[in-house]
């Protein structure tokens, strides 16, 4: 039997509440850490619905909902001085300087990276395969940096996001796949490939195409998911302070979600446009943004504590990519056409990006639905109240 279900018991007896019986009291003694560490109420009402306490519960200590028991929790701890403590809800500074400089990085050496392969194009393959080298590791180091020093995708001094390596190493997959994966199937099915890619933007030369419109373009889009991560990480944590009950925060945190998310997809939208126009390459809106949201979501979850979810999901994603090229080649072998025939026949009837818009699609969807109902919980932001707080020494 769980603790709360002895303090359930024990409030729902005859008498409960009254001469010596308090199970506030009790409460305050179980969870008297989270209680003396809180700057606020709100932490405390937050901590205390990630404990499984509910406002039916709350109901049973004479309470109308957790906000209310959390302030009665908050008021019988002892405090030293009659100054009252600053609330994160209200404190947060605004972006500064340090951070937006390194979400914007990542785009800037990406259109670096893009402007040497240009320079090279014509020229020998080594020329070409260092630029693509130097871009990409240039490019990793500055998304690492940015993830782990500060910016509102990243962790903070306020969070305790556990070590994600696996993710990135799905993550990374998937980028792969968006920058060689269509041009290797579609060569794939057509018998190929004979040697490497070796089309770059504005080449013609190569039957697989490097896409690097979709690469660049994501890449110029993590700006604009840092800031609608900042948006919503601090809107919620508003909308914390403004609600009464742990449904009606809920409620009112939903249109936010999507509010952001759907502002990052306008965003990742209007830049992919602009690169494949520039770039002269096909207009597969719908592989990048399935991309960008998996990628996005992913990302939103974990910084909240919800770390096995996007794990499982980009796993899941990439791995059932890699399984579409597997059964293209291994239909090659001698009574196996019949292997690769789903995805020929999505390839016909669509063309190469649709196997990846149809997982990665899926697989967004699937961490959207988990999204709107892990992030709209009060305990999801007790611990991302600042999420422009400054640079902190890496971890790793």
């Amino acid at each position: 039997m769980t603790d709360l279900d002895e303090l359930d018991r024990e409030s729902a007896r005859p008498g409960a509440g009254q001469g010596t019986a308090d199970p506030v009291k009790a409460l305050l003694h179980r969870h008297r850490e989270l209680c003396e560490r809180a700057v606020d109420p709100l932490e405390i009402a937050a901590g205390l619905e990630a404990h499984g306490v509910t406002d039916r519960t709350a109901a049973r200590f004479r309470h109308r909902d957790v906000f209310s028991l959390a302030e009665e929790l908050y008021a019988r701890i002892p405090r030293d001085g009659d100054t009252p403590r600053p609330s994160a809800a209200t404190t947060a500074p605004g972006p500064r300087v340090g951070w937006v400089v390194l979400t914007l990085l990542p785009g800037v050496l990406g259109l670096a990276s893009v402007a040497a392969l240009r320079l090279t194009h014509g020229q020998s393959r080594l020329y070409a395969v260092a630029a693509v080298a130097a871009g990409v590791l240039a490019i990793a180091l500055a998304m690492r940096a940015a993830l782990r020093r500060g910016s509102p995708l990243g962790t903070t001094p306020t969070t305790s996001t556990p070590s994600t390596t696996g993710t990135a190493a799905w993550t990374c997959w998937l980028l792969g796949y968006a920058l060689l994966g269509d041009g290797l199937l579609h060569t794939a099915i057509t018998g190929g490939p004979d040697g490497p890619p070796t089309r770059g933007p504005g080449g013609p030369e190569g039957d697989w195409a490097l896409a690097v419109a979709p690469a660049l373009s994501l890449t110029l889009a993590f700006a604009p998911g840092a800031w609608s991560a900042r948006l919503f990480a601090v809107r919620a944590r508003r909308k914390v302070a403004a609600s009464r009950g742990l449904e009606d925060f809920a409620d009112s945190v939903r249109p936010l979600l999507f509010g952001a998310f759907g502002l990052f997809l306008c965003a990742l939208a209007a830049l992919f446009t602009l690169c494949a126009t520039v770039l002269d390459e096909p207009f597969t809106h719908h592989e990048v943004l399935t991309l960008g949201a998996l990628l996005f979501l992913a990302r939103l979850l974990t910084l909240h504590g919800f770390t096995h979810a996007p794990k499982v999901v980009l796993a899941a994603a990439a791995l059932a990519q890699a399984a579409a090229l597997a059964t293209v080649f291994a239909a090659r072998l001698p009574g196996c056409g019949a292997l690769a025939t789903p995805v020929e026949t999505l390839v016909t009837t669509w063309d190469p990006s649709g196997v990846a818009t149809l997982i990665c699609g899926a697989a967004a969807l699937t961490l959207l639905i988990h999204a709107a109902r892990t992030l709209t919980r009060a305990s999801a932001h007790a611990q991302h109240a600042q999420p422009e707080a400054p640079p902190q020494g890496d971890p790793a």
